[in-house]
């Protein structure tokens, strides 16, 4: 029987098939897209073409304050619009607009090759149509469904509006950023003037600011919106809207020049307004922010707010003004007031004057600063209280210390040798810091403790530097008001809001805040750490700070000076203040516990005048008993009077073993020193006694038990015949007295031979040093 002829695989026929295949799944897939686009169409309105509803933010009291949105749109009409300010737009956005009908394939593929070629997005592939129907109807989600609608839409669009109509609708609906809708507004925002006075520069970069408003900010990003705005300059050459002279006459003007030096407030509570706003375009998207009619509650208090852009505006309250290559520069600040209770936000301050709308708020917005000592009690004390026992009578030694590379230095040059931890955060003793963090808490438990607070540290880009506040990427005045706001609320961190509810405009709630209190710490730890922060104010570095009722508090500056800072608080509030350049610049003759310590007390004394005086709660748990102040541990037999000292204590930390750095010890009755055999008359001290000397210029030197041997007394020589053996010796003269000459005498103040060794021993190097500088920094 023959065998059946095998046929052969025609490759072409097959892959004819498949392309045929995948064109009907394809058109059958597409059609489905469209199918389901169109059922979910959204109404079509021509209201909600020509406006949107504002955004409604009212105060803690459910007062209106301010509308976000609708308020700062002006519509203009499109003959008012300067020609040239009109072919900006078109040659960014959309050049061949008068061309098409709502969808343009060609722009569509000019524009990929345009970004492709370019390496970055250059143009745009939505037409002003498209993008009018987006901003009017659709949600900002980018998938095929919406693209579709979007499309279908600017078909309808073309359909019943005129192309001028369109532009004129586009022009006064699109968002240029700074909080302004509409080229109205925006020409009012940045340029203080109508649209009709528009220049051909002014137009080309507000067309610029379209594809992404906060990445060309003119206020913020002065070089993006610079070469934005030259690349619409150089469209309008590309496709014959100006000549290339025209354009390099416009790219000449400085972007200064053009803008307004000074905005107008528009709203009142700008920076808090301005936060809220932030927040909500964060979790709702601009769209629905600024034409979503939504009604936000908020935290603010206005009575406090008022206080603090008082405050902050006086120019009183910061240092000079200094002059450079680029003319005046003037110190900025900032300022945050915070419930430590609920959490609540009561007033932000984000500089010296509002001048546009969502500018730099240097309260809540990165890059953050360096915090000084301020950071103190987060990275060093808080831990070493809540870890390790520690309480304000535990004992550190003030003396010169090196961790590998790092030497830290106190502020005003002195060593005070053995004292309490009480003492060394009045008076922001650095060295003090360093060593708590390094010898007692460690790294990895400073940064556990720290992160309780609210603030994230890398243990891979932090060392013992960060005691002082020496941070990798610095902290806001908001992050160390959520942080002190733990210690004021015994122990409890709460993450800070402006926003308690948010409801759409039909009154349904799309947000309440439900506060997730986290315990940071033991109530004992917030307490004590508290109570040595009363000190500073009190008798320390924060005195400047008094507000004639219980407040505790920190001042802070970091290296030469370049931030300056007060963190502190009441019972009832925690406020922080920050001041110094937007560009870090050093103020070497201040400190944070001069004009940031006023500006806190202008700010409480204004919050708190009408609220009864409370004290600080105390909680179980805190106990008081007597110690050593040379070593912490209990009094010993030893112990003199004078370095008795009576503190607050953990319940279980009270020391149980008692002192015995304080010795007698045998000295020289003269110089102090051990005494040698030849030493004619001995003393016996109380002195400390620990297994390490100090040098010399450590401020309690004179009190430890010294290491050298008495070299004034030595073994008698005998005395030479007298010239006259006949005349008698003269009153005051020894026979055999050795009186050297004048120029080998001690002389008054001098610190050379055994005497002066001893002055220097009891004196230490202060009274060479001169006067304390209270603008040292810290």
């Amino acid at each position: 029987m023959a065998r059946k002829k095998r046929r052969r695989l025609n490759i072409f026929r097959l892959f004819l098939s498949l392309v045929l295949l995948l064109v009907i799944a394809g058109g059958v897939t597409a059609l489905g897209l469209v199918v389901i686009s169109i059922k979910d169409l959204p109404a079509w309105s021509e209201e909600k073409l020509l406006s949107g509803a504002s955004t409604s933010i009212y105060d803690q009291n459910g007062e209106l304050v301010a509308r976000v949105g609708e308020e700062n749109r002006v519509p203009v009409d499109l003959k008012e619009i300067p020609e040239h300010v009109r072919e900006a737009f078109l040659a960014i956005e959309d050049v061949r607009f008068y061309q098409h009908h709502g969808v343009d394939l060609r722009g569509i593929i000019r524009a990929a090759w345009t970004d492709i070629t370019g390496g970055r997005i250059q143009e745009g592939g939505s037409t002003i149509t498209q993008q009018l129907v987006k901003l009017s109807f659709l949600t900002p989600e980018r998938t095929i469904k919406r693209k579709i609608q979007e499309v279908i839409l600017a078909i309808i669009t073309e359909r019943r509006y005129t192309k001028d109509e369109i532009l004129e609708m586009y022009l006064n609906k699109v968002y240029f950023g700074a909080g302004a809708y509409g080229i109205q507004s925006a020409a009012e925002t940045y340029f203080d003037k109508p649209a009709r006075d528009l220049t051909l520069s002014e137009g080309a970069l507000l067309a610029g600011l379209i594809q992404a408003p906060s990445a060309y900010d003119p206020f913020v990003n002065p070089e993006a919106a610079k070469k934005r705005r030259d690349l619409v300059l150089d469209n309008m050459v590309k496709y014959n809207f100006i000549t290339a002279e025209e354009a390099a006459q416009a790219r000449a003007i400085p972007l200064e020049e053009m803008l307004k030096p000074g905005g107008k407030q528009q709203y009142p509570y700008p920076f808090f307004i301005d936060y809220v706003t932030e927040q909500l375009v964060n979790r709702y998207g601009t769209e629905q922010v600024f034409k979503g009619g939504l009604h936000v509650f908020t935290t603010l208090d206005p009575a406090i707010q008022e206080a603090a852009e008082k405050a902050m505006s006086d120019p009183r309250n910061y240092p000079a003004s200094v002059r450079d290559s680029q003319g005046v520069l003037q110190p900025e600040g900032a300022a945050v007031v915070i419930d430590p209770h609920t959490g609540y936000i009561k007033a932000i301050v984000g500089g010296r004057e509002h001048t546009h709308r969502l500018q730099w708020n240097r309260a809540t917005m990165p890059p953050g600063r360096q915090p000084g000592s301020t950071f103190k009690p987060i990275i060093a004390y808080g831990p070493a209280v809540e870890y390790k026992g520690m309480a304000p009578a535990s004992v550190i030694d003030d003396i010169p210390v090196k961790y590998g590379n790092y030497s830290p230095r106190n502020y005003d040059g002195r060593y005070r040798g053995l004292v309490t931890m009480r003492t060394a955060i009045a008076s922001s003793i650095n060295v003090v810091a360093v060593r708590v963090l390094m010898e007692h808490v460690g790294i990895a438990s400073a940064i556990k403790f720290a992160r309780g607070l609210g603030i994230n540290l890398d243990p891979a880009t932090h060392g013992p530097s960060m005691a002082l506040g020496g941070l990798h990427e610095g902290v806001t005045p908001l992050q160390m008001a959520a942080a002190y706001s733990a210690f004021a609320n015994q122990g409890i961190y709460l993450e800070p809001t402006a926003i308690t509810r948010v409801e759409d405009a039909s009154g349904n709630v799309l947000y309440e805040y439900q506060p997730k209190p986290v315990r940071a710490m033991k109530a004992t730890t917030a307490y004590l750490i508290t109570d040595m922060l009363k000190t500073v104010i009190e008798s320390g570095t924060g005195t400047n700070a008094r507000i004639g009722r219980p407040a505790a508090g920190k001042t802070g500056t970091s290296d030469q000076g370049k931030d300056l800072w007060f963190a502190g608080y009441t019972p009832e509030l925690v406020g922080v203040v920050w001041i110094g350049y937007d560009k870090p610049r050093a103020m070497p003759q201040e400190f944070g516990g001069r004009y940031p310590a006023l500006i806190w007390r202008q700010i409480m004394s204004e919050a708190l005048k009408d609220v009864p005086v409370h004290q600080f709660p105390r909680p179980e748990g805190i106990v008081t008993a007597t110690v050593d102040g040379k070593s912490g541990l209990l009094p010993g037999p030893n112990t003199p009077p004078s370095d008795l000292v009576t503190d607050i204590f953990a319940r279980g930390t009270v020391p149980t073993r008692v002192d015995n750095t304080h010795v007698l010890v045998e000295v020289c009755a003269t110089t102090g020193l051990l005494p040698s055999q030849y030493c004619p008359e001995r003393i016996t001290r109380v002195m400390i006694k620990l297994p390490y000397s100090v040098p010399s210029y450590v401020q309690d030197y004179a009190q430890r038990v010294p290491t050298a041997t008495c070299t004034l007394h030595t073994a008698p020589q005998e005395a030479a015949p007298p010239e006259n053996q006949d005349q008698p010796a003269q009153p005051g003269e020894q026979p055999g007295e050795i009186i050297p000459p004048p120029e080998q005498q001690e002389q008054p103040g001098s610190n050379q031979g055994p005497v002066g060794l001893l002055r220097e021993q009891i004196n230490g190097p202060g009274w060479l040093s001169g006067p304390r500088n209270p603008r040292a920094r810290e």
